[in-house]
């Protein structure tokens, strides 16, 4: 059965993706499907596919709506190859601004948006740089995971993170290092995560704190995207292990530059422990139809 698709195409500091709306949870796109779609020569091209799906139009969604019966939306996010994920911190800040576009939701001034996914109920709101989301309680994970990546000399320890999604962190010295690893070769963690992780490879400014903010510059490796231009939740997990090496006094607001652009992270306290948020620009650059045989 051959069927056109209707899509817009967003990003959010040049992590890309491909937005289709589909509120009652009929269409079904298989794997290869996706990776078409995102392929960059022959599809539209995109770092992951996000569905816009009421919550309770799909299995996944139960887990949302008891958690929080408000959160009617939810982000069925799959990476390029065709391979769930459980968050994207860049693409709900998309997805949110494409659910405002569409018209299916409203979000003033000060207002929260509950939005499902499959790490939990994450709350977005509007602010100055475009989109804030409450990616909630994160946990460092134990042990220490050997990273090895291409045109890097010597294997480095990284620290393990999870913000809703697996993360592995890893220093680097200075400039050279950062720009000469190559990441179009998938990093060999040692070891290996049970579901994979995202790498990030961070280089702290210096001096690391200006005004009260901590600053890093940041290039990442997306469990089944490959090198993108950024990960919103690995700026996240970038910024928490910066924290975590600096010590005590370190700030709790970060400044996070990767090759799209420029995040904002911060963490403060909540009832239930620390939270993380994450803020940033979610721009929708085109609407199309794609034909699909």
């Amino acid at each position: 059965m051959s069927i056109d698709l209707h899509f817009t195409k967003g990003h959010g500091t040049g992590n890309d993706f491909v937005l289709i709306a589909d509120p009652d949870g009929t269409l079904d796109l298989t794997p290869e499907q996706i990776q078409g779609i995102c392929d960059r020569r022959f599809g539209v091209g995109a770092d992951g596919i996000i569905r816009a799906v009421r919550s309770a139009n799909l299995a996944a969604g139960a887990a949302a709506l008891a958690e929080d019966d408000t959160a009617e939306w939810f982000m069925d996010y799959w990476n390029a190859d065709g391979t769930v994920s459980e968050m994207c911190g860049n693409g709900i800040r998309v997805y949110t601004r494409f659910l405002l576009e569409q018209g299916l939701v409203e979000l003033g001034p000060g207002e929260t948006l509950p939005i499902g996914t499959r790490s939990g109920v994450r709350d977005l709101q509007r602010n100055a740089t475009g989109y804030q989301v409450d990616l909630g309680r994160w946990r460092l994970e134990p042990g220490e995971t050997l990273v090895r990546a291409k045109n890097l000399a010597v294997a480095r320890p990284g620290l393990g993170i999870n913000v809703g999604n697996p993360h592995v962190v890893v220093a680097l010295a200075d400039a050279d290092e950062l720009e000469s690893a190559d990441l179009t070769f998938i990093p060999q963690l040692d070891p290996e995560p049970a579901d994979g992780a995202n790498v990030e490879f961070v280089l702290p400014h210096d001096p690391l704190v200006v005004d009260g903010v901590g600053r890093i510059r940041m290039r990442v490796h997306e469990r089944g995207s490959g090198e993108t231009l950024s990960c919103g939740t690995g700026a996240v997990a970038a910024a928490l292990a910066t924290r975590h090496w600096a010590g005590a006094g370190a700030p709790n607001q970060w400044r996070v530059e990767v090759p799209g652009g420029v995040l904002g992270v911060r963490m403060f306290p909540t009832e239930d422990g620390e939270h993380v948020s994450l803020s940033g620009p979610a721009e929708l650059v085109f609407d199309g139809t794609l034909h699909l045989g």
